[in-house]
């Protein structure tokens, strides 16, 4: 018999070449920069604010006896809003590090209206001349007196910039802060996180009756 020639194989057709593994989508970086920008428009404008505050904001007379009397009035005798709002503003940006989501936008509303109420006070008291009068009222020992000659000088619409600043900055909150970082446990005491995950675990009221039923002390 003649012997039949062996079965014919086909080569094994070679496996494809996995396809590399798509790349993890990496977390979005803080935005750190518009972060920076806030807290420099926050100080330097509330900065501008207090600074104008003491200073002159109008000048006039007042006839006392047939004699004129020079009176000033500075920025916190004519009103102690921008100061107070000033302040207001620096503790709001301050708040921005300390909360997140909807509450930090409340922050950067606040610290947008502060900025604004800056600027309105400031510069009706460019324009008006109430603390003026009462300053001359005061000069004279009178209920009521009227200063002539009323000038002002451009420290109330200094004031008004540093509240444009102020506004700035919570409309930069309002645009930009739900991607600034916030406070996080890398601010704790050195040692904190690991003790608090070392910590044991409080135990059950009823392993500690068991426990004085066996005679033991369940402190130790």
């Amino acid at each position: 018999m003649t012997a039949l020639p062996p079965p014919r194989t086909e080569p094994a057709a070679p496996e494809p070449a996995a396809e590399p593994a798509a790349p993890a989508p990496s977390a979005p970086r803080p935005d750190r920069r518009s972060l920076a920008l806030m807290l420099l428009l926050t100080v330097l404008g509330a900065a501008v604010v207090l600074l104008a505050a003491g200073q002159t904001w109008a000048r006039g007379s007042v006839a006392f006896q047939g004699t004129p009397l020079r009176i000033s009035a500075t920025g916190a005798q004519t009103s102690g809003l921008p100061s107070a709002l000033a302040l207001v503003g620096l503790a709001a940006a301050v708040a921005v590090f300390a909360v997140r989501g909807r509450a930090r936008q409340a922050i950067g509303v606040l610290l947008a209206l502060a900025g604004a109420g800056v600027a309105a006070s400031a510069l009706t008291a460019a324009t008006g001349v109430g603390a003026l009068d009462r300053r001359a009222a005061r000069a004279v020992g009178l209920t009521r007196a009227v200063a002539t000659g009323a000038g002002h000088t451009a420290w109330p619409w200094t004031a008004a910039l540093g509240g444009l600043l102020l506004l700035l900055a919570g409309l930069l909150v309002l645009a930009r802060g739900r991607d600034w970082p916030g406070m996080s446990s890398r601010y704790e005491a050195p040692g904190a996180t690991r003790r608090r995950a070392e910590a044991p675990a409080p135990e059950a009221p009823a392993d500690l009756w068991k426990a004085l039923d066996r005679g033991e002390d369940p402190t130790r």
